[in-house]
This record gives structure tokens, sequence and C-alpha cells, in this order.
């Protein structure tokens, strides 16, 4: 048996290397959203600085991984056999939680998850206890810490709350001190501005990192801690005169540094505090092999986990391990970037593509929000409010620099964020309320975007929305987590040992089913990308990035055109269903472009082409009428194939497969004309749209025959005739999307 215990502990730590990858990737949200966002410093100095917090995070980190071992059960009522039952249940199921959230872009928090898989898989392993012992449900008090989930889920609502409200107050004083022009102010306050951040990020690192570093003795703790007041007094006096001095000498921008210096701050608290959430329990795994391994051939399922009780110290050099693994993962993993990016798509400071949609609730909140705000401003003096409105308006953009994107919001904000999210995160610790780092991090962003009025009456409804979403996952987290860790747990329990290489087989086929999604979704943004016009984008770059969208959008409609057909004509509902969801992606992408219209105009206008945006309208106008035709086409089509209506005659069928080849033929002239721009020969494009629309008129006539020989049905002419119908319109605004891309490339060429 001993070697049977001696794999599963190999399989907690290949499960804790899994961990590590995945949590990171979910965590890095924490401290790399301010300095990307704000665009701080090029990508790989944030990544620098934030590597060597993590590193230095992680020799800090508490030794004593007391979460994992007793903080939610009782470890003296289990044997070693349980125990590893319940820190695999834990493992398995936070690999397949995390990177799931991670795939789908949601930031969530990995203290919450560990707390409740331990309590899910503990919960589970009790209850089994209970039922062989004979003994009553109500014992399981004896064995289960509910305290501690309980601190957790308080922690969750204080945390929320508390994070919003500070981060918007902060954010709203600094915003009137600073304004958007701050590099006026910034020559009288910049400097105590930073000292004093600064001097919180000091106190912030002090509380997060001294406090549990292994290698500090306890007198140099508690005399940092008995001074603190008087260390943060003198560097916020000696950063506030270093940090002037520098802005005399070298002008240099304080905010940055700032940022630099809370994004440090933050990956190091991140390495400190939440290392025990990946290694935890395969470290304490480990130590309860070991014991039982040196109990001298003690039954597993008679030796008593006591030992666990106590304070064991965790080695260095699996601390500076674990460092390295979460450094190559932040610098590697693409799922860290779309985690990143949903927070900081909803902290924009513009408008833009919005990730999520609205909600009844948001759109409540808004219309009463903008309600209550037009009576505040009612009983507040005129010049009042017009001063502070001035605090808030934005100079003029300069144009980006070619190759480069904005700013999602500048760099007052980013530092807000930052000192707030310490400042919080140390009361939350030296008041020993469980505070999670996602949390507070994300709602203080939100706060400060509300605060910075980024949530406009445009995106305010879709940000909220946004907003609900990550936190209504964030109690999902805790459910889901207890939820499957228990099942795991009492599958294993009952089924015996081979369940839980049943179990490792299905984490690594998730794993690798949410990889291959994320793949997809990367490819898709790549594509995107490539297709996107920005305000950087020259004339050249416009009307070759046009042409690759007609072409693009040419090659979907008829794909989703023929398959649609032949599939419904083959009763083939998959490849239906197919192209039902390709003809969705490319309503989102068409109106994607058309949400985008005024951004690529003032593009168009800037490349001194003033008049192609009108024909650039028009190109977008007939990809949207295009994309109408294809749902009013493919919609009923699937709607009849569901619901298993008779199939169209033998004659239809073959009168559709004979159009459907002819269709193709007149795409690929389209494409010839868009692709080598030959518009010269759009005649020839007209006049073959002409003959299919003549031999659609012959199928209409046929169909008509049919009737009248009461060969088909109701419904199959309802169908049928729709078809015909559709496929006009197709043909038509086909030949008008060429016709504008014609008018809009000479136009641009000129």
């Amino acid at each position: 048996m001993e070697q049977y215990y001696l794999i599963l502990v190999v399989v907690l730590f290949a499960l804790a290397i899994s961990d590590l990858v995945v949590g990171v990737s979910n965590d890095a949200v924490n401290f790399l959203n301010s300095a990307i966002g704000s665009k701080a410093a090029p990508k790989w100095i944030i990544f620098t600085v934030a590597a060597l917090g993590v590193l230095v995070g992680s020799v800090f980190s508490s030794g004593m991984m007391e979460v994992a071992r007793k903080g939610i059960f009782h470890p003296d009522m289990f044997m070693f056999s349980e125990i590893m039952i319940i820190f695999l249940a834990v493992m398995i199921t936070d690999v397949i939680l995390l990177d799931m959230f991670n795939t789908f872009g949601l930031p969530t928090s990995t203290t919450v998850s560990i707390v409740f898989e331990l309590l899910g898989s503990a919960v589970a392993v009790s209850l089994v206890k209970i039922q062989r012992a004979g003994d009553s449900i109500s014992t399981l008090y004896k064995y289960i810490n509910s305290e501690k989930a309980l601190a957790i889920i308080s922690g969750i609502l204080i945390s929320v709350i508390i994070a919003f409200a500070v981060g918007a107050i902060v954010q709203y004083i600094s915003r009137l001190v600073f304004s958007f022009r701050q590099h006026r102010t910034l020559k009288y306050y910049g400097a105590i501005f930073g000292g004093l951040s600064i001097a919180a990020m000091t106190y912030f690192m002090l509380i997060k990192g001294a406090k549990g570093a292994t290698f500090m003795s306890d007198e140099l703790v508690a005399f940092l801690m008995d001074n603190i007041f008087n260390l943060l007094l003198i560097s916020f006096i000696g950063w506030t005169i270093i940090l002037q001095l520098l802005y005399w000498i070298f002008k240099i921008d304080i905010p940055k540094m700032i940022v630099l210096v809370g994004t440090f701050g933050l990956a190091m608290a991140f390495a400190g505090n939440d290392l025990v959430n990946f290694i935890g329990v395969p470290l304490a795994g480990f130590q309860s092999f070991t014991a039982w391994s040196a109990s001298g051939g003690v039954g597993a399922d008679a030796f008593s986990m006591e030992m666990l009780k106590g304070k064991v110290p965790t080695p260095e050099y699996m601390l500076v391990i674990a460092g390295l693994v979460m450094i190559i993962t932040l610098i590697t993993s693409k799922k860290a970037r779309n985690v990143v990016a949903t927070t900081v798509d909803l902290s924009r400071q513009s408008e833009g593509d919005e990730r999520f949609g609205s909600s009844v609730l948001s759109r409540v909140i808004v219309r009463k929000t903008i309600q209550a705000n037009k009576n505040i401003r009612k009983l507040i003096p005129h010049q009042l409010n017009a001063a502070i409105d001035s605090r808030f308006e934005h100079p003029k953009a300069a144009p980006a620099k070619k190759g480069e994107e904005k700013a999602a919001f500048d760099k007052i904000r980013a530092a807000v964020n930052l000192i707030v999210s310490g400042i919080l995160i140390s009361l939350g610790t030296s008041l020993k309320l469980p505070l999670s780092t996602t949390y507070v991090t994300f709602m203080v962003a939100m706060g400060t975007s509300l605060a910075d009025r980024a949530w406009g009456r445009e995106s305010a409804v879709y940000r909220i929305s946004g907003v609900f979403a990550v936190v209504g996952g964030w109690f999902l987290t805790a459910l889901v987590a207890f939820s499957v860790s228990a099942v795991i747990a009492w599958i294993i329990s009952i089924g015996g040992n081979y369940m839980v290489f049943a179990f490792i087989v299905l984490a690594i086929f998730t794993i690798a089913r949410t990889h291959i999604i994320l793949k997809k979704k990367a490819a898709t943004r790549k594509s995107e990308e490539e297709e996107n016009i920005v305000e950087t984008d020259e004339a050249d770059k416009v009307i070759e990035k046009t042409k690759k969208q007609v072409v693009n959008a040419v090659l979907t409609i008829n794909k989703v055109y023929s398959v649609s057909l032949e599939s419904f004509l083959r009763e083939d509902r998959g490849h239906l269903k197919e192209a039902l969801d390709a003809k969705d992606s490319f309503n989102k992408k068409t109106k994607k472009m058309k949400n985008k219209l005024s951004e690529v105009i003032t593009t168009l206008q800037q490349s001194d082409s003033l008049e192609i945006g009108h024909f650039y309208v028009q190109l977008v106008d007939y990809l949207r009428e295009v994309f109408h035709s294809l749902n009013y086409l493919v919609e009923p089509m699937y709607e009849h194939l569901e619901n298993n209506h008779r199939p169209f005659v033998a004659a239809q069928v073959k009168e559709l497969n004979s159009f459907i080849t002819e269709t193709n033929d007149f795409v690929n002239l389209t494409l010839h004309v868009v692709k080598e721009e030959r518009f010269e020969e759009i005649d020839n494009v007209i006049r073959q749209r002409d003959e299919l629309i003549v031999k659609l008129s012959a199928l209409e006539k046929a169909q008509i025959k049919r009737i009248k020989n009461k060969e088909v049905n109701t419904r199959n002419s309802v169908l049928f005739f729709n078809m015909i119908t559709e496929t006009k319109n197709l043909l038509m605004n086909y030949v008008n999307l060429i016709k504008a891309q014609r008018d809009f490339f000479s136009r641009a060429k000129k």
C-alpha cells in the first residue's frame, strides 16, 4: 500500500503544478490590470516587476499552511487514508474549476475555491464515516470547522461593499485634486501623492510580507510592528522629498513610479498570501505521507492525522520552486491575459466593444441612478456643479502613435487602484478579516471607474451587468467548489482506489477541452484584430483591411448559404446547426463593425479621405442586410428540421442542388473581382446575378405547379417560397456590397 500512497503524493504534486499554472492565470488580474490598463510601461517591464514581486513574495510566504491542514476540518478525527481522499478531491476540483473560469475570462478567488473544496470533500468523507459508524448526522460538527466557511462568506460581502465604496470615494477626491489635466497639478501635489502612495505600499508590504517570512525572527517582526507608525512617517517624508527632487531634475513620471511600485507590492502579496491555495494541500498530503511512513507499519485506515494540528514550516526550496513556476506561467499564459482583459474592459474610460449584454437589474439601477443624480444636482449651486464638472473634462486626446493602442484609463486611476487595494488588504490582514485579494482588487477597480465617470450612459448598463456576472461567479465558485469536491470525495470513498485514476483522467480531459476552446477563441480574436480598422491605420492599411473584411464576408456568406441548404436537403441536423452558429458569429462581427462606425469614420478623415466614410457606411449596411437575409433563410430551415417535418420532395432537392452549384460559380466570380480589384468586371457579376434571379423565378413556377398537382403541403410551400425570396434578397445585397466596395476602393485610391 505504501507504493499506492506514494503514487497519490506524486499525483498531488503534479496537480499542484497544474494548479499553480491555472491559479496564476486567474490571480494575475489582481496585480496586472492597473499597469496594463494604464500602459504605465512597456509590457516586458510590467511583467518583470510583477515577476520580481512574485519571487520575493514566495520567499516571504508563510510557512504555516494551516488552512489546508486544520482550518476547515479537525484532522485528528480522520485517518491517513481518509485525509488523502479529501486532498485528492480538493486538488482535482480546484484544477478543473479554476481552468474553466480562466477560459471564460472571469476572475474568481482561489482562496474561496480552496476553502469550499476542503469543506465539501471533508463533509462528504465525514458523512461516509458517520454512516459506517452508525452515528447520527448531528455529530458532523466534531469533524468540521464550520466557522471558517461562514467567515469566508461574510468576507465576500464585506470586501465587495467596502472595496467598491472606498475605491469610488478615493478616486473621486483624487480626480477633483488632479483632474484629467494632471500635468499641471502634479507639479505641486505629485510628490506628496507619490510619498503617500509609496508609504501606503510600504505598510502593505510589511504587513503582508514581513509577518509571514520564514527567515525573519519573531523579535524583528515585533520591532517592525511596534514601530510601524514611525517607519511610515519616515517613508512618507523621505519619498516625498526624493520624488520632488527627481521631478525637478529629471521630470520623472511620478504616477508611473507609483503604479510600478504598487504592481510589485500586490504581486508580492499574491505570492505570499495565495501560495497556500496552490501548494498547501499537496504539502499537507506529503507531510501526512511522511508521518505515516515513519509510523512503523500502522495501517493507512488506522493512522490518525493528529500531527496535522501542529505547525510545520514549509521548506524554502519548495516555496522558491513554486515561485519560479508562477513566474513562467505569468509570462507565458494566454489565459492570464484573457482574465486581465475582462477587468480592463469593465474599467475602460472610453466607449468600445462591451463584453457583457444588459440585464433588467442593470437597466433599473442605471435609470434610478440617473434620476437620483438629477435630483442631487438641483440641490447643489450651479457654480459648484460647473466647477466639479470641469475637473472631469477630458482634454482633446492626441492621436495614438502608430502600432500603439490607447490606454484604457490614466495612471492616476491605476495608482489609486493599487494604493486602495493594498491598504484594504493590509487592514483586513491586521484585523484578521478574511478578505480575498481578487475581490478587493476587482471591486476597487470597479469603484474607481464609476467615480471617474467611465460608466457613462452609453456603457453603464453593460458594465454593471458585467460586474454582476463576475460577482455572481464568485458565489457560484463557492457552491460549485463545495458540490463537486463533495461528490468526488464521496465517489472515491464508496468506489475505492480505481475511482481516483478515473477522476484524474477526467481532470486531464477537461483541461484539454478548455484549452481547445481557448485556442479557438484566440484564433477568432486574432482574425478579427487583423481586420479591425484602428485609429493608427493609414489610408493603404484601411483599404487593405476593408478588402479583407469583404472577402471574408463573401466566403462566410457562401459557406452559410451552401452548407445550410445542402444540410437541410440531406436532413443533416448537425451540419445545419454549424451553419446556424456561423450565421450567428457573422451577425456579431457585422454588429461590431456597425458599432465601430464612428471610430472608423474618424480614422478615414485622418487619412485625408473624407468622402469615403459614406461608402464605408454603405458597405457595412449591406453586410447587415445580407445577415438579415441569411437569418430569415437559415432559421426556418433549422426549425423545420428540428420539428421533424417532412423533407423536400425529390424534384425540389434536385432543383436546389443544381442552383447551389450555380451560386458557387457566382460567388467565385465576386471573390475574383474583389480580391484582384477587377471592378471593371462588375457588369459580369450583375449579369450572372440576374440570370440566377430568373432561375429562381422558374423554381417558383415549378413549386406552384407542384401545389396544383397536390405534390406538396402548405408547410413545404411556405418554406420553399421563403427560401426563394431570401435568396433573391441575398443576391441583390451581394451585388450592392460589391458596388459599395468598388466605390470605397476607387475613392480611397484617389
